[in-house]
């Protein structure tokens, strides 16, 4: 059964950072991609950072090119999301995914099949 638990988030000062960690478990790490997304409330759920898993290859949104990056530790079958620069319009709870192995990785939700919990992330001004 694949899980994936998220954890990192808290409440930060505009310019702060955060990482956010997800673990993983249930499947092969390395065979997927896998993806950060965030909702706000009162907005639909958007991607932020996907890292395909077998080779690394990352993209991100718009929005976070250059503060954030995505990376995976393939030992602790984890991927994690280091926020740099945070501005309050990066509040919201952000969600770790997974897609079906040998899928690469998409900017939408609807295709991504695993999700955790999700992790409260606060930025105040």
């Amino acid at each position: 059964q694949v899980q994936l638990v998220e954890s990192g988030g808290g409440s930060v000062q505009a310019g702060g950072s955060l990482r956010l960690s997800c673990a993983a478990s249930g499947y092969t790490f390395n065979t997927v991609c896998m993806g950060w997304f965030r909702q706000a409330p009162g907005k639909e759920r958007e991607v932020v950072a996907t890292i395909y898993t077998r080779n690394g290859l990352t993209q991100y949104a718009d929005s976070v090119k250059g503060r954030f990056t995505i990376s995976q530790d393939n030992a602790k079958n984890t991927v994690y999301l280091e926020m740099n620069s945070l501005k309050p319009e990066d509040t919201a709870m952000y969600y770790c995914a997974a897609k079906s192995p040998g899928y690469f990785c998409t900017l939408v939700a609807g295709h991504y099949v695993y999700w955790g919990q999700g992790t409260q992330v606060t930025v105040s001004s």
